[in-house]
């Protein structure tokens, strides 16, 4: 039993290891193949390297996005192992090391001008999408891309407050900076539009993850689905007591909350108890306590 759980331990690490790699990988990629071609400024400390690239344009030595991003970010390791904690740490580390490798990997071997007809409007959605895709996906596994992302969840960490909009707001000064590197507005903007896109991106991601559902249960077999919902979902089950309007007949209400994309395990598992059964389904705002979010002051 203790190798079995052991086995599924380290299958579940490489799981986690694995998502995260993906996740730096589409970042790196969106900016690669999108923002950086397009000249669009985008926010964190990205967006800081990458000004810095352009800014070192024409002196002869142009400083790449993969040297700065990782310089800078090296300073920033401490400030999440100690607020974060060790694991969090770990996971920015290894964040920061492999999306320096992948910055100079792309940049070495994808074409400058990027993949697309030069549309500033199409690489900076495009772009913003799949850079805010990779951080959502990191984001999910518990690491972080580092940068402006240590500080946001931080914050996240003690209030409610989403880290796609904490991030939007701390990249503006860096966008707005680009200015001075192009002087022209519309490089501006369209990383205004890209960061958007981003904290829309990270949200949906982010979000979707907490999504839950409340689920009331109408059936006469109530204590054999009360039974195997418990067993199989690990989820608290409520049974309230009710009577039909109609029939007069007292019976029982299974509520049930849990994740939405844990709906369709419910539905199989009462479907073979109690095909008949009717079931309502509600989603919620926001469930917190035991097996859900921590209630944040």
């Amino acid at each position: 039993m203790k190798t079995l759980v052991a086995k599924i331990s380290i299958f579940k690490q490489i799981r986690i290891w694995t998502i995260i790699t993906f996740g730096l990988f589409v970042n790196a990629f969106a900016w690669v193949a999108f923002l950086i071609p397009g000249k669009i400024i985008g926010g964190g400390i990205t967006g800081v390297s990458t000004l810095i690239y352009f800014a070192t344009e024409n002196t002869g030595f142009q400083i790449p996005v993969s040297i700065s991003f990782f310089a800078i970010n090296v300073v920033l390791i401490g400030i999440a192992i100690r607020s974060l904690g060790a694991s969090f740490g770990i996971k920015t580390i290894y964040s920061v090391f492999m999306l320096s490798f992948f910055f100079g990997l792309l940049q070495a071997i994808m074409p400058a001008e990027g993949f697309m007809d030069r549309d500033p409007f199409l690489f900076a959605v495009i772009g913003g999408a799949l850079a805010g895709a990779g951080i959502g996906i990191v984001f999910t596994q518990g690491g972080s891309t580092g940068g402006t992302d240590i500080i946001a969840m931080i914050i996240n960490k003690h209030f409610n407050i989403s880290p796609g909009r904490l991030i939007l707001y701390m990249d503006v000064l860096i966008i707005s900076s680009s200015y001075f590197i192009f002087w022209k507005i519309s490089n501006m903007v369209y990383g205004l539009v890209t960061m958007s896109v981003v904290a829309y991106a990270i949200d949906m991601l982010i979000e979707g993850q907490k999504q839950s559902v409340q689920i009331f249960i109408f059936s006469k077999l109530h204590h054999e689905i009360s039974s195997h919902l418990g067993e199989n979902m690990h989820r608290g089950i409520t049974l309230l007591s009710a009577q039909g309007w109609y029939t007069k007949v007292d019976t029982k209400v299974i509520l049930v909350v849990t994740r939405k994309h844990e709906l369709p395990n419910v539905f199989q598992i009462i479907k073979s108890i109690d095909p008949d059964a009717f079931i309502s389904v509600a989603s919620v705002m926001g469930t917190f306590g035991k097996g859900f979010e921590k209630i944040r002051s």
